[in-house]
């Protein structure tokens, strides 16, 4: 469960991850947990790239090479 952010609700006016996740607008953990799953946050991709929820490192490349 997210820790309680004092940013969230600024944060989510930028999030842009369509996945509902209790660590949406909590970046820190959001980050985290991609990190130690070795995947990207959504927020890294673009709005096709994002909705394929694909989070790995070979999809961001395709995504920015697109």
């Amino acid at each position: 469960m997210a820790a309680t952010c004092p940013n969230k609700a600024e944060n989510l006016k930028f999030c842009t991850c369509t996945y509902d996740c209790d660590k949406r607008g909590v970046c820190c953990e959001c980050v985290a947990y991609h990190r130690a799953k070795g995947q990207i946050p959504g927020c890294f991709f673009s709005v096709a790239g994002e909705a394929t929820w694909d989070r790995s490192v070979e999809n961001l490349c395709k995504d920015c090479r697109a």
